[in-house]
């Protein structure tokens, strides 16, 4: 498995893996310039050669991977958003709605607080 959609594809519950596609999608057209790779059997996109933004999945949620730092700036609107949060990773209970907003605030933050880095984790 080396691309996202060969990751969809070993997704079973339809509904989890449209859930996920969608996403995807999401983030190919508001971020065309992100690169897209399977690491450690989890998808992720990068910049630069540097990690931005992972994603797996579990029976009752899909977990989002933004790095530590992120969460630790963005961790009122995931309590916000209805989310919870780990020390990595924040976690959507697949019957509640995707919070793109909070994606986006995410990302965004993410390419322009690591636009120097040049490596793939933050040190």
């Amino acid at each position: 498995m080396d691309t996202l959609p060969e990751y969809l594809t070993t997704i079973d519950n339809k509904e989890h893996r449209d859930r996920l596609e969608e996403i995807f999608i999401w983030i190919r057209n508001k971020y065309p310039k992100l690169g897209e790779k399977i690491a450690w059997k989890q998808p992720m996109f990068t910049d630069h050669g540097t990690f931005i933004i992972g994603f797996s999945i579990s029976k009752k949620h899909l977990l989002v991977a933004p790095e530590k730092v992120a969460l630790d700036i963005f961790s009122d609107d995931i309590i916000e958003a209805g989310y919870d949060y780990t020390k990595q990773l924040f976690r959507i209970p697949w019957e509640s709605p995707i919070d793109f907003r909070l994606l986006e605030k995410v990302i965004d933050f993410n390419i322009k607080d690591k636009v120097d880095n040049t490596t793939f984790w933050r040190k």
